[in-house]
């Protein structure tokens, strides 16, 4: 059995943005995804610039129009960008990606004249990065062996507690009915099942996210943001509008929770979130951010501004530890890039509320080996069970497994070690009646004295006092 994960996913995604073509990239290397036949670029003079570039270059290149380049945004925006429409939009037309590609090329000159980039694609932002980010999907887990981490013994004070904004897909309706989560509000899922009453497929990420933090720091005040659609998913030029939504809607916090990002290529940022960017730095919010769940080196953003000497105290990159907390999860992007692990595959946290068992279908098959050539049970291949986009195309006539949630869940990613991380700083604010929680992340690392193996590096390991180990087992390599 060897799922197409990326093109099951790739599929998702495309899905839930209707009337807006995605491609593959970089060259079909599936890496990240971005909008067919537009490119991003400053608002302004540059964005001219950048237009009038392109269409002299297409005037030449044979097979390229000229007539379809033109601004298909506005001028001036809050996010600095604007997008510039190359060529033909259509669904199954390669000229969208070619045009992108050209307008790329033709602005290579330019570039190394300005110093710095003048244009991008416009890439696809998502918890579900190329490989099926989560690491894997959830999995019922009994209740009455509680979360792991376990709710920490940090009293809660509203006078003092620290505000921690989740920017994700959202709530579930009945979270209230879990006691964990008395103290966190926000934007309810848009639409938890389907009409057949099943869950959707990344309902329950930004619930599970909140009862994280919620649970390695109890004394705090957390707000989930529906920033994400149902697929967890947004383009680079709208992402930067959202992050900027979600933070006037309440003001900034002392720490933003993001489990979301793409690749790109590139080792200065998205064009998308720069304003964003810049405007955190002017800030006192701390972000802390996913690395991604491909298993590369490759950048990861926004989690990568954190090797920007500009960014690199206000934000924090987070990779996954595997269940015993010793060495990085199969699935975690790794490099000097990711400034800190946490334990992030089969933690154990809140889907659902508790108002009646919800069925779940399962929609990725599980692989033979791990995809990513590692030889412990990951999660890549345990617990085994057989997908929906799976079924007919990889699995003959097998009927894809379905499961029922009662409340908890066994979930993996960089996703969720995401916000233990963020716990660790809030839990050392309260701890240390600290305020600022970009002084309480640089001395919570600087004290920190756990470390774990990554790719044959020892890393800084944020392991929290009430998360459990769980037994590695070691399985032997295909013959």
């Amino acid at each position: 059995m060897a799922p197409q994960r990326f093109r099951e996913q790739f599929d998702q995604i495309q899905r839930s943005m209707p009337g807006i073509p995605l491609a593959m990239g970089p060259d079909d290397a599936a890496e990240f995804l971005y909008e067919k036949g537009v490119v991003l670029a400053r608002d302004g003079e540059e964005a001219r610039m950048v237009e009038d570039a392109v269409r002299a270059h297409f005037t030449e290149a044979p097979g390229l129009s000229a007539d379809r380049v033109r601004r298909a945004g506005p001028e001036t925006n809050r996010t600095g960008v604007t997008r510039i429409q190359v060529g033909d939009r259509g669904h199954g037309d390669r000229e969208g990606d070619q045009a992108v590609a050209h307008a790329l090329r033709a602005l290579r000159q330019h570039e190394g004249r300005a110093g710095r980039r003048l244009v991008s694609r416009n890439h696809v932002v998502s918890i579900a990065s190329v490989n099926a980010c989560p690491g894997d999907e959830p999995v019922p887990a009994p209740r009455h062996r509680g979360l792991n981490p376990a709710p920490a013994d940090i009293p809660y004070d509203a006078g003092t507690a620290v505000a921690v904004l989740v920017i994700d897909t959202g709530l579930m309706s009945d979270h209230g009915r879990v006691p964990l989560l008395a103290h966190v509000r926000g934007d309810a899922q848009i639409r938890e099942t389907d009409d057949h009453g099943v869950l959707q497929q990344y309902v329950g990420h930004g619930t599970f996210i909140a009862g994280l933090v919620a649970a390695v720091a109890p004394g705090t005040d957390i707000t989930v943001r529906g920033t994400l659609n149902d697929a967890g998913a947004v383009l680079e030029s709208d992402f930067g509008h959202k992050l900027f939504e979600a933070v006037d809607e309440g003001g900034w916090p002392d720490i933003i929770s993001l489990s979301a990002g793409t690749s790109n290529g590139r080792t200065d940022g998205l064009l998308g979130v720069d304003a964003f960017m810049r405007e955190l730095r002017a800030r006192g919010s701390l972000l802390v951010a996913a690395a991604g769940n491909n298993a590369s080196a490759t950048p990861f953003w926004p989690a990568a501004y954190a090797d920007l000497p500009e960014y690199a105290d206000c934000v924090l990159s987070v990779g996954a530890l595997r269940g015993d907390g010793e060495h990085g999860a199969c699935f975690s992007n790794h490099g000097g890039w990711v400034k800190a692990y946490a334990p992030g595959e089969r933690l154990t946290g809140v889907l659902t509320g508790f108002d009646a068992p919800v069925p779940y279908v399962y929609q990725h098959s599980t692989y033979d080996t791990c995809r990513f050539g590692f030889t412990y049970a990951c999660t890549c291949q345990s617990p085994r069970h057989t997908g929906l986009l799976s079924e007919g195309r990889d699995n003959g006539s097998a009927k894809a497994d379905q499961v029922m949630f009662e409340g908890y869940a066994h979930w993996s990613g960089t996703s969720f070690a995401t916000p233990v991380a963020v716990g660790m700083v809030a839990a050392h604010m309260t701890a240390h009646k600290e305020r600022d929680a970009r002084a309480a992340r640089r001395r919570l690392l600087e004290g920190n004295t756990e470390y774990a193996e990554v790719r044959g590096a020892h890393v800084p390991a944020l392991r929290p006092p009430t998360w459990r180990p769980s037994p590695v087992v070691r399985l032997d390599p295909p013959a």
